[in-house]
């Protein structure tokens, strides 16, 4: 190839005969990634990396076969990525050089990436060769050494190395996709928002949360809430870092959280706000509070919720907020902690595309304490180095705040304390008596019993009362003692043997009942234990893990209106509970009872998590969180994503030791009995029919299924009985991941209905 013909990127943009300049594509990655990595120190290093991704693409071979795809839209199929990494490796980006090898395919082991970059070096000489002496015309400037763009503090702590990396190879990738979407399309320029201007946004979220405040009934405890909101206005003026909101259920803490960002924010001009909670319907909830606090009509919106039930194909969506889910370009995101933590801990472009949007911005956590304590280690530590080395601040708000102050990871981090005084906002706050009935050998009916009947003789304001169990059958067994008593037309059930759509429906009466003040009975798992805003003057909850314990409490007597709710703490003779609950609760039984503590005492609950770690064996070093700690440590990209090899040969990992916030998948299983019409059932079966027939599943079509979608356990697979009732609608097997339609009995009340037998397969 004449070394005068021109050097190109990508064919020409569909309709056009406008081709993509190599070095155009080359600067402009590499521009945008400084741009993204400035912030946490690492501009240099993301613009070299942009700089020398795709210098491979300058051999002769590569043009060549560029020039005969281009016609058909076809891939080149010749590795480009060998070339920019020898040269990154050999001009003193040592082993960050991996970042342009994995460009495209992923981050891989250290020790993986230096056997793949020999071998392909080895069998392509001629392109590596052709490729080199095209070096000097296409990037003339490039100098000899490229060290200086590495931070000493960045090569002398593998972790903190490890990290940087990350973050500007999320910087990288995530400007060559945008540097190659605006050829394809284009776009005078990539598309990137601006900065956010925060103190707009504050003044916003403050006058429209004055506004709603105004337009709610008056509480008892309205005051208690203003001081923890101006608290946390006050925390907002000191340096970024590491905070605690550490306050009691109904005090407001997702207001104060987000007040304490937006201002933050503006004082100390950080990126943008990132909000993570542990499940579904919490983010829902609080992206529509958001949203009314911080959209305006006619503006770009400004809150982007991202989890795996938003259809970003729907009208209301708008075309801005599937490019933005991809690299989380908006001032405030609202996801979940699977999707904020595993981004952070994969290695595939497309997920780690927005991990760089974490550096220089606040990190929201709500609902710490529902974090799994088998990844605890590495996520504080994930944590940790974000605080301490790229700019962060990041907010742990929780009722029950975890001690992550007793692990090694936390043990010397600075941490600041939203509300000042947390036992006398406790005390303050006190709206129950516990109650500990542990030894009493009742059963669930006897519960039940309790609940409805004692309740009206009690004197307790309201004939209403919620029993929290800890599996679905207990539920269904509390709900059906209510049917046999007669007390149907004002018993209701919560679980996940429901599917989400019918679980709301329940939610909405159950919530208009109680704020009307007629009777309600409710039998319910967990689920209900954080973001469910219910308010009752009797709780009855069966022993479980002190977080769960202090949770349920916070449903009772919420809005303060009466001197005391009760909690009554319970041990059925008869009940069930997760294999996972086992340990929890035993520490649980040590610390916390009639004559020891109640949960909402604080040194009690930081007792109990010291008790909980010890328990688990989170300092062993061969817990899965520290094997993944000591792969971080070694570079080993893969094997924290995927898990360690297992057979050299066929290259499987074992993906029970990789970093994983949910362990069992399960299966996904939709339910169309549970639509509220048979009309809407219908059109779901035909939906489903629909999935079934297409060759490739339209996302669309899929998304509206969800809310008729439970999960079931992977362990159902050993019970053909039960499975027997189980379609495919994608692909032919009933397998761990798939999507199933089932055709067993859906109760209109409970949902699901298996033999006793099968329960434990209902997550």
């Amino acid at each position: 190839m004449s070394g005068e013909a021109p050097l190109w990127a990508h064919s020409p943009a569909p309709g056009t005969e406008v081709w993509h300049s190599l070095e155009d594509h080359l600067r402009g990655t590499a521009t945008l990634a400084r741009r993204f990595a400035a912030s946490f120190g690492g501009g240099d290093l993301a613009y070299w990396l942009g700089l020398l991704h795709d210098c491979g693409k300058a051999s002769d071979a590569w043009q060549e076969r560029l020039s005969k795809v281009a016609a058909q839209g076809g891939r080149v199929g010749i590795d480009h990525k060998a070339f920019g990494t020898r040269v990154a490796w050999d001009r003193g980006l040592g082993r960050f050089a991996v970042g342009v090898f994995g460009h495209h395919g992923g981050l891989l082991d250290q020790g993986d990436f230096k056997k793949k970059l020999m071998a392909a070096l080895r069998d392509n000489p001629r392109n590596v060769a052709s490729a080199e002496a095209a070096l000097s015309r296409l990037l003339p400037d490039l100098p000899a050494d490229l060290s200086t763009a590495l931070p000493e503090r960045w090569q002398q702590d593998p972790l903190v190395g490890e990290m940087a990396l990350r973050l500007c190879y999320s910087a990288l990738v995530d400007a060559d996709g945008l540097d190659t979407h605006a050829h394809h399309h284009q776009l005078a320029a990539p598309r990137v928002r601006p900065d956010a201007d925060f103190a707009h946004l504050f003044a916003l979220f403050e006058s429209r949360r004055t506004e709603s405040l105004a337009q709610r009934p008056p509480s008892p405890i309205d005051g208690l809430r203003e001081q923890v909101y101006a608290e946390s206005l006050a925390a907002a003026e000191r340096p970024t870092g590491m905070f605690r909101l550490h306050a009691p259920t109904g005090v407001g803490k997702t207001l104060a959280a987000a007040g304490f960002a937006l201002r933050h924010a503006q004082r100390h001009a950080l990126r943008r706000v990132i909000v993570a909670v542990p499940f579904l319907t919490i983010t829902e909830q609080n992206a529509a509070v958001y949203r009314q606090m911080l959209d305006e009509n006619g503006a770009e919106p400004v809150v982007l919720e991202h989890h795996s039930q938003v259809d970003f194909d729907a009208p209301a969506a708008g075309p801005w907020a599937r490019q933005a889910a991809e690299n989380w370009d908006a001032p405030f995101v609202v996801t979940t902690f699977v999707r904020l933590f595993e981004s952070l801990y994969a290695r595939k472009p497309s997920a780690m595309r927005r991990v760089h949007r974490l550096a220089g911005s606040v990190i929201v956590l709500d609902e710490i304490q529902a974090l799994p304590h088998d990844m605890l280690v590495p996520i504080l530590d994930g944590l940790r180095l974000l605080v301490e080395h790229f700019g962060t601040t990041v907010l742990l708000s929780s009722a029950t705040q975890p001690d992550f102050w007793a692990l090694r990871t936390f043990a010397d981090l600075d941490r600041f304390e939203l509300v000042s005084e947390v036992s006398v906002l406790n005390e303050k706050m006190r709206r129950v008596s516990y109650e500990w009935r542990l030894d009493e050998g009742l059963t669930l009916a006897d519960t039940a019993d309790d609940a409805s009947v004692g309740l009206a003789a009690s004197g307790v304001g309201g004939a209403s009362a919620m029993v929290v169990v800890n599996t679905t059958a207990d539920a269904r067994t509390v709900y059906q003692r209510w049917q046999e008593e007669g007390f149907g037309d004002v018993a209701w059930h919560l679980s996940t043997r429901m599917c989400p759509a019918h679980r709301r429906r329940v939610l909405e009466v159950v919530i208009r009942r109680l704020g009307t003040g007629e009777r309600v009975l409710l039998a319910a798992t967990q689920l209900v234990e954080a973001g469910v805003d219910l308010d009752l003057p009797l709780v009855y909850r069966a022993m479980a893990p002190a977080d769960s314990l202090l949770q349920a409490a916070g449903r009772a007597n919420r809005e303060g209106r009466l001197e005391r709710g009760r909690v009554v703490i319970f041990a059925p003779s008869d009940g069930g509970q997760p294999e996972a609950y086992k340990k929890l609760v035993g520490v649980a039984k040590t610390c916390f009872g009639r004559d020891v503590a109640d949960p909402d005492n604080e040194s009690a609950l930081s007792d109990y998590y010291r008790r909980v770690y010890n328990a688990l064996n989170l300092k062993d070093p061969e817990h899965v969180g520290q094997r993944i700690q000591q792969a971080r440590e070694q570079w080993a990209f893969q094997t924290v994503a995927d898990g360690p090899l297992i057979d050299v040969n066929s290259g499987r990992r074992d993906h029970r030791r990789a970093f994983r916030l949910i362990r069992d998948e399960g299966i996904s299983v939709v339910t169309p009995q549970g639509a509220l019409t048979d009309a809407e059932s219908a059109t779901l079966v035909d939906l489903i029919e629909k999935i079934r027939a297409a060759p490739v599943p339209d996302l669309h079509d899929l998304r509206q299924l969800q809310p008729y979608t439970t999960t079931v356990h992977s362990g159902v697979l050993r019970n053909p009985e039960v499975a027997a009732y189980m379609r495919p609608i994608i692909g032919d097997e009933v397998q761990v991941g798939a999507l199933v339609e089932w055709f067993g009995e859906y109760d209109e009340a409970t949902g699901i209905t298996f033999d006793p037998s099968f329960e434990e397969f209902v997550l």
